[in-house]
């Protein structure tokens, strides 16, 4: 009876551990602290102070999301790395320029996987997604077009924005502008993942 307590016992840890998996909620808080942060010390001091502090912070949010998943997710893994080398030179060679670019080359980067993944007809953000809904094929090919496309424009505006602002407000458009535009983007693709859901072509067919 003792041992099939601990069996039943260690069958719930895992269930328990993976809570913080789905919790949208501490994925937003874990995303949007580092660049909290780094806002916070731009504005208290300059670029290069909210630099070193985005470097830190990113680091702690990974090892706080490792800390409750017990796994590195790959997209705040590789946004981490970008942010370290881009950081670290803007540090090393005292120039803010390298930190203004890597959202350019990191958006454009994953514009460019996704885009390139669907010209060879794979859906390269099928494995991301896959967990938290299913789609058609015609579904994940509609979802990565758009996600493509919209990375491509995100590019775009940060290249627009710190050529012809201020270092101060590339910060605040980076902090309250891009994330809000990628929250407004995904709420936007509801619709066309209820239209291509599975469930729903299976309920239609019927």
């Amino acid at each position: 009876m003792e041992q099939a307590s601990k069996e039943e016992s260690g069958a719930e840890s895992p269930s328990k551990e993976s809570e913080p998996k789905g919790s949208p909620f501490l994925r937003l808080l874990l995303e949007i602290g580092p660049l909290i942060s780094f806002f916070y010390a731009n504005a208290k001091y300059d670029i290069f102070a909210g630099t070193k502090v985005f470097m830190v912070a990113i680091v702690i949010s990974l090892a706080v999301s490792y800390r409750l998943e017990k796994r590195l997710p790959v997209l705040p893994l590789v946004t981490a790395g970008f942010v370290l080398v881009f950081g670290g030179l803007t540090l090393w060679l005292d120039d803010s320029l390298f930190i203004k670019l890597k959202p350019t080359i990191v958006n454009a980067l994953f514009g460019t996987i996704l885009l390139g993944g669907l010209a060879f007809g794979r859906s390269l953000i099928k494995p991301i997604f896959a967990t938290a809904f299913e789609l058609t094929d015609a579904g994940w090919r509609v979802l990565t077009l758009r996600w493509g496309v919209f990375l491509f424009v995100l590019a775009g505006l940060n290249e627009y924005v710190w050529r012809n602002f201020t270092e101060d407000q590339w910060v605040t458009f980076k902090v309250f502008g891009i994330l809000p535009l990628t929250l407004f983007f995904s709420m936007a693709q509801m619709p066309a993942l209820t239209r291509y859901a599975v469930e729903g072509d299976q309920e239609s067919a019927d």
